[in-house]
């Protein structure tokens, strides 16, 4: 992958993750807080809707661009080194390394902004000096591991169909292939079916010998 590949890869990756986040960021509110021990209400409510969204500003931008960037860098290394019958495994380990990637930056964002939407009455940054004075460092990735697992799998369910659609050249050869079988097929049999016409319309060597003999020189002298 090229320079202007990386950049635009970046770039869009970043954006479009960042606009996703902030847009369903209240929803992302909602569900955090009914998973709560304490309950939705004792939770929040409805109250401070957008608790922890400076995490999540800050984190999706390079959240989203990290997955991209390592999703389009493997596609383009195994690309030439892999048959086209295994484009989809590609995009399906390529997906795997972004998400693996991704959830460096990821699993701590979300643990600051899950733990300030369950407590809206401290603030981002409180939350994260409380998490690492009691926790340390480690408190961050919290949930790690278990977001490793659960985030390749649905980008296998995501990338696998755009990776089998995105090959159309095989599916299109054997389409071609069997039109020209069909078109082979069809004209054997319209050769066969003529020949057997002529052979029923063309008159036999008896009726030529049961003639009359005048019938025949008449024919031949008039």
């Amino acid at each position: 992958m090229d320079r202007r590949e990386f950049t635009a890869s970046l770039v869009a990756g970043g954006c479009s993750g960042m606009c996703v986040d902030l847009t369903l960021f209240p929803l992302d509110t909602i569900k955090t807080r009914l998973q709560s021990q304490q309950g939705f209400y004792k939770a929040g409510g409805f109250r401070g809707i957008y608790a922890g969204v400076p995490s999540a500003a800050i984190g999706s931008f390079p959240n989203a661009a990290a997955f991209f960037v390592t999703y389009e860098s493997t596609k383009s290394l195994f690309t030439g080194y892999s048959a086209t019958n295994l484009a989809p495994f590609t995009h399906m380990l390529a997906a795997s390394l972004g998400e693996i990637v991704a959830c460096l930056i990821r699993v701590p964002t979300e643990v600051v902004k899950q733990r300030t939407q369950a407590n809206p009455s401290l603030n981002t940054y409180r939350v994260l000096l409380n998490t690492l004075q009691e926790e340390g460092f480690r408190g961050l990735y919290r949930g790690y591991g278990s977001t490793v697992l659960r985030e390749p799998q649905s980008s296998w369910m995501r990338r696998y169909p755009q990776s089998s659609s995105a090959h159309p050249h095989s599916s299109a050869c054997s389409s071609r292939a069997r039109s020209s079988r069909a078109r082979s097929s069809s004209a054997h049999s319209s050769r066969v079916r003529s020949s057997r016409d002529c052979s029923s319309r063309a008159p036999s060597s008896a009726h030529f010998s049961r003639a009359p003999s005048s019938s025949r020189s008449s024919a031949i002298c008039p």
